[in-house]
């Protein structure tokens, strides 16, 4: 591996350990999605919110949050409600709707599929678990998801690429970010910690090329390809700093490769 040189009389997991301190903290919130499901206080609504403004983050964040915002306000603030309330003439508003690839085709798929599962089930949890106790890790549960998620009659092909899968190879990095924010609790206010099926210690880290990028410069990650492999090669490393919270590293990950541009 070709490392960057740390500072110095600096350990790694001393100068990482002082970027999770300096990220994950409340003034992070409000230039993430992650700002989106803190619009909310109920546990639906925050799963919701979560889901739509991880599915949307790619690309610029202002305009993430923007649109995020923007479909939260067509939903009237109540995402819940509206995913199991809605009339025709309240889907009719949703027909403009548009974020990058993601039109209103995909997004009146994922308020059908909502609205089925929330009239079977009390949380969006059970759709990444269903029953009492995990069958497998975070692989299983993404698979889970993705199969479950399009197993409704009629599903528009061009939807299916908005919901990755580790069976695919993908890297599955906003789904992983959205289970960090619904899985991670180490009350600093960033993470819900909403869910309770899946441990911090089974996650996998979300990796795009800048937290590959850092990863490699410090000497994290040997895999040159970057997909689900490769985020499984840099989880494995974090857990070997903290095995019980891995992915709390992706704070000083994200923050060295997005804003101090590592």
């Amino acid at each position: 591996m070709h490392s960057k040189p740390l500072p110095a009389g600096r350990s790694l997991q001393a100068f990482f350990d002082e970027k999770v301190k300096l990220y994950n903290q409340p003034a992070f919130i409000k230039d993430d999605p992650v700002c989106i499901p803190h619009l909310f206080t109920k546990k639906e609504d925050i799963e919701i919110a979560g889901l739509f403004a991880a599915v949307f983050a790619w690309g610029n964040r202002t305009t993430i949050i923007n649109k995020s915002r923007e479909l939260m306000q067509l939903m009237d603030m109540a995402p819940h409600d509206f995913c199991l309330h809605h009339s025709d003439q309240d889907l009719q508003k949703l027909t403009a709707f548009k974020h990058r690839t993601f039109t209103a085709t995909d997004l009146l798929y994922f308020i059908e599929f909502l609205h089925y599962h929330y009239t079977h089930h009390p949380s969006l949890e059970d759709a990444f678990v269903p029953g009492k106790k995990p069958e497998g890790g975070v692989e299983w549960a993404l698979t889970h998801f993705h199969n479950y998620f399009f197993s409704l009659e009629q599903v528009p092909n061009r939807t299916r690429k908005h919901i990755a899968t580790p069976y695919k190879g993908s890297t599955c990095k906003r789904l992983n970010m959205y289970l960090r924010w619904m899985v991670r609790q180490d009350r600093q206010g960033v993470d819900f910690g909403i869910w309770k099926k899946l441990r911090p210690a089974d996650l996998i880290c979300p990796i795009d090329l800048h937290v590959a990028r850092v990863a490699k410069r410090f000497g994290l990650l040997d895999r040159k390809q970057i997909d689900w492999q490769a985020a499984v090669e840099l989880t494995a490393y974090l857990r070997t700093l903290d095995a019980a919270d891995p992915v709390k590293y992706d704070f000083a990950l994200f923050g060295l490769g997005v804003i101090e541009k590592y």
